[in-house]
């Protein structure tokens, strides 16, 4: 498959693989996968216990050393989806929306299948390579800053009476509630050109999940339970559509078994390049 490395004006690198090419009219269309660069560096992961809205589980905060990777710049497409394992499984269809309704097991199975179908590797990102990318050199709640808006991502920007869930976080204002995904890249990136990783869709990481930080590496590795079951719980990242602001921010933690999907769970794509392909 064709294999494009390039450079974008704010200096930041990324590669891009065709993953398919389809007759369109007069012409064709390619279904592209773009891969941003994610510089190596040293951050302290999970939340300081000033934080509003955190939890337990995001302590202790701890000094995390990322080495340098490939993320992708969205989601997972539900067209690249379908190009790559055959089917869609969402909801909410649209070929720009992000796939969702696919399960841990899903979402390693497509990583093997694009590895096989591009010869370069691909795999789900670590907990701590999804946190690091995400706030790209913040220690706000969000990559944007103190707080959030609907404007600025798709969560649930409405209260909750029933069980006292806001849709605010802290000085920022309560807006909107989308009530499904929307297409990827319909709001603003962080510093490294990441789209979505704040609300749309949760997205899986590789690791098992773990109520604390007691014990997790501190080299950006996954941190796998070598004895568990096959649906252990795994790890989601990035809040979404249908959850609130807090579950927004950059520290927040959410988990699910492996084998379970929902109409508010995705994924995207860590790899690794050269200049040559």
């Amino acid at each position: 498959m064709p294999f494009i490395l390039r450079e974008e004006h704010r200096t930041a690198q990324y590669y891009s693989e065709v993953l398919a090419t389809t007759p369109v009219g007069n012409g064709v269309a390619n279904v592209i996968l773009e891969m941003i660069s994610i510089p190596g560096g040293s951050f302290l992961m999970g939340s300081p216990e000033e934080e509003g809205d955190r939890d337990n589980d995001e302590s202790p905060q701890h000094p995390v050393t990322v080495p340098s990777f490939f993320m992708g710049r969205y989601p997972i497409t539900q067209l690249q989806y379908q190009t790559v394992m055959g089917n869609n499984p969402s909801n909410f269809k649209g070929d720009d929306r992000p796939v969702e309704s696919v399960s841990w097991h899903d979402a390693t199975e497509f990583c093997h299948r694009l590895t096989e179908l591009t010869n370069h590797p691909y795999r789900l990102p670590t907990e701590a390579e999804w946190e690091y990318a995400c706030r790209a050199g913040t220690m706000t709640p969000f990559h944007f800053g103190e707080t959030i808006t609907t404007d600025l991502a798709n969560y649930r920007g409405t209260d909750e009476k029933k069980y006292n869930w806001s849709g605010s976080y802290g000085k920022g204002p309560k807006g909107i509630y989308r009530e499904e995904t929307t297409p990827v890249g319909s709001f603003p990136p962080n510093a490294f050109g990441l789209w979505d990783m704040h609300g749309n869709v949760w997205e899986w990481c590789q690791d098992h999940w773990h109520d604390s930080y007691e014990g997790a590496p501190s080299d950006g590795s996954a941190w796998i339970d070598s004895e568990a079951e096959k649906d252990a719980n795994r790890i989601l990242r990035g809040g979404s559509w249908f959850y609130f602001p807090r579950d927004c921010r950059s520290a927040t933690r959410n988990y699910i078994d492996a084998g379970g999907r929902g109409n508010d769970i995705g994924f995207r794509v860590v790899g690794f390049a050269s200049r040559t392909g």
